[in-house]
């Protein structure tokens, strides 16, 4: 979560990698464990029967530090990202008919229409913060019609989801707290006002009384919607536009060729993921981890960002290039194993989506400060630019 560190990822976790799979860190302020970052053995971790979500084999290490994040009642707990077994399966079958690739096409012309509206709404502009005006309302509005999260709690929900994330942050766990809160409040409303949408479909499983979600459990998977639902996909823009903007021969290829964009998103996901590094897996017993010994109750860090950069390439090329023309180019952005990203079709379409719209409709955009000075989310979890300013020239006309 260090400033100077996510400045310089590559060099760090490539310098990580040469030393060996797995190390020795603090993950999280006052929390020490393991981090994996080679491609390899992420697979292997983020599969392995004794890493389970459940963090009670932790439970002194995470008191000892405080870990905000996974305290029930007042974190983000309660969802399936942090659920094993049967308990995994019940709670990511509840939401999991929204996310298949056959729903979201259908969301298609709908992220399309978004996507139009926010570059319509920069025309009157030659300067911009991409993430404030497109990266983050896109997906934004996508998973807010979605929940079904009113006009007027759309901003706060955003600034509190990633604060919620962003652990550097001095109102984090205020942050933490308004999104509870408010997400309690919503529950609260569709209860008694319930529509067609996801919170509404969440809570009357819930009150069916069959056991198939629990008061905690439904507050839960609801912020997760919101956070996963969103988060991940701002960033994963804003990384792709910062590379693009680093790059610029590659955004004028891009332009020029756009049926390269759906590949280029797999490139943009290999090259700089969103998610940096996986929630967190807790040793249910002891076990051997690329050579070292991995004690019961030990946390286990997976650094997708480099597992990433380090996945098989052919021959010859080089994995520290961004080449949006690569073909097939293999990640583990959206994990592996039964945790895999639900969100991962949306996700794609909106990045796709977004991507083609912004370069056809706003060609040769240009960075308005140096890239070197740009801030980062300070986040353990998610990588991602907070600001992107650009200038740029004319915007044209809807094709």
């Amino acid at each position: 979560m260090d400033a100077a560190f996510k400045a310089d990822a590559p060099n760090r976790y490539e310098a990580l990698r040469r030393q060996g799979p797995v190390h020795r860190a603090e993950l999280y302020p006052g929390l020490y464990g393991w981090l994996v970052v080679d491609y390899d053995l992420a697979r292997e971790a983020l599969t392995h029967p004794a890493l389970l979500k459940d963090p009670s084999p932790a439970a002194d290490a995470l008191a000892a530090a405080d870990f905000v994040l996974n305290k029930p009642g007042v974190g983000l707990g309660g969802h399936m990202l942090e659920a094993d077994g049967q308990d995994h399966t019940r709670l990511r079958r509840l939401v999991s008919g929204v996310f298949t690739p056959h729903r979201t096409a259908g969301l298609a012309p709908r992220v399309r229409q978004i996507a139009e509206d926010l570059i319509d709404a920069m025309a009157s502009r030659r300067t911009a913060d991409l993430v404030e005006s497109f990266t983050a309302p896109l997906p934004m509005t996508v998973i807010a019609e979605l929940l079904g999260i009113p006009d007027e709690h759309r901003a706060r929900f955003r600034l509190w989801s990633r604060k919620a994330l962003d652990t550097g942050a001095e109102d984090h766990r205020s942050s933490v707290a308004g999104l509870h809160g408010m997400v309690g409040r919503l529950i609260d409303e569709k209860r008694a006002r319930p529509q067609d949408d996801l919170i509404s479909a969440l809570v009357a499983a819930r009150d069916e009384d069959d056991g198939r979600l629990t008061d905690e459990e439904l507050v839960g998977t609801c912020i997760l919607m919101v956070i996963a639902g969103h988060d991940t996909t701002v960033n994963l823009l804003g990384n792709a536009l910062l590379g693009l903007l680093r790059d610029p021969a590659q955004m004028r290829l891009l332009e020029g060729k756009p049926g390269l964009i759906p590949g280029a998103v797999e490139e943009f996901l290999r090259y700089d993921s969103s998610v940096e590094v996986a929630s967190h897996r807790y040793a249910a017993r002891d076990l051997e981890l690329g050579g070292h010994f991995i004690p019961r109750g030990s946390v286990v860090g997976i650094a997708l960002w480099s597992a990433n950069r380090g996945a098989p390439m052919p021959a010859g090329e080089d994995p520290s290039v961004l080449d949006v023309s690569r073909p097939a180019a293999r990640h583990l952005a959206f994990g592996h194993g039964i945790h895999h990203c639900l969100g991962a079709p949306l996700a794609r379409l909106e990045a796709t989506t977004g991507l083609e719209v912004l370069l056809r409709r706003i060609p040769g955009i240009e960075a308005a400060v140096p890239l070197d000075e740009i801030d980062w989310i300070l986040s353990g979890m998610i990588r991602g630019p907070l600001s992107l300013p650009v200038r740029y020239g004319p915007v044209l006309p809807r094709g």
